[in-house]
């Protein structure tokens, strides 16, 4: 079965409790961040260069599969040191992360699809690596996203017609794909960046309803006010960093998955400009 971002697992009625009780599980380690910005520390520059390999030989494969892959080399990266001077080992790892994200969506590719000049690797050198991936993610594969609590926190917004929940999770999405490159939200659960990212969205579509969202938001169970509050501030600076779409367009349908109307986005981002005080 393909690999839904939005659906890890099989439906069941203890669908929410369990996505909350294991999304620990598919973090990055507690000390990646920390090495991430240590000065002494090469680990930020090997994770801008794979990252942006997977971008660039994932292209014409869908957003949602370099999301993945760049999932998995961060948890990757959390547990496993790369050496320095192996310029080859960076790439191997991006083609091998794309790979597993693409196998786990069951899309249709070859290892050569992945190749785009510089340094090339036959399918079984790209199996070992997957291989070396798959051990340090603990076969993990199934990752528990922000994706995967969107839907939930939508049902908290007081609007319940379908055009204004589906803009409001077309905007949350196109701002989950940019915040992967800010490192300073690895720090955060995956349901906390989910929540972040809808209410930055209710900022610049909604912002009447922001102030009741958050308050419903922050009242779940399963929610650290603190916490929320400390990484939407941070996801706003991610949402306002241009709003030209990062979605691949390839289709005209209206789906949350692939469409963002950019022409009423861009007459709502205009409009919200003026509410600044909506923020906090």
């Amino acid at each position: 079965m393909e690999f839904d971002l939005e659906n890890p697992f099989p439906p069941s009625k203890e669908k929410i409790p369990s996505l909350f009780n294991i999304e620990n599980d598919h973090m990055p380690s507690n000390t990646y961040i920390h090495s991430l910005v240590s000065a002494s520390s090469s680990l930020l520059s090997i994770r801008r260069e794979i990252f942006a390999s997977i971008l660039d030989s994932s292209l014409g494969f869908g957003p949602f599969s370099s999301y993945l892959a760049i999932n998995y080399m961060d948890r990757f990266l959390s547990t496993h040191s790369i050496p320095e001077g192996k310029p080859w080992i960076l790439k191997l790892v991006a083609i091998s992360c794309i790979s597993l994200a693409l196998k786990m969506r069951k899309t249709e590719f070859s290892v050569s699809d992945l190749m785009n000049g510089g340094f090339m690797f036959d399918s079984v050198t790209v199996e070992r690596m997957e291989m070396l991936i798959l051990g340090a993610l603990k076969w993990r594969m199934r990752s528990v996203n922000p994706f995967s609590f969107v839907d939930y926190f939508i049902s908290f917004f007081k609007f319940k017609d379908q055009p204004s929940i589906q803009s409001l999770k077309e905007r949350a999405t196109e701002i989950l794909l940019k915040s992967q490159n800010d490192i300073k939200l690895l720090e955060f659960k995956p349901s906390i960046i989910s929540a972040s990212a809808l209410l930055s969205s209710a900022y610049e579509l909604f912002p009447m309803q922001l102030q009741s969202l958050r308050d419903e938001i922050c009242r779940s169970t399963f929610v650290n006010k603190e916490n929320l509050l400390h990484c939407y501030d941070l996801m706003q600076d991610v949402a306002m960093e241009g709003y030209e779409s990062v979605l691949a367009f390839e289709s005209s349908s209206c789906t949350p998955a692939n469409v963002l109307d950019l022409h009423c986005l861009s007459s709502s981002v205009s409009g919200s400009q003026s509410n600044q005080n909506m923020k906090k």
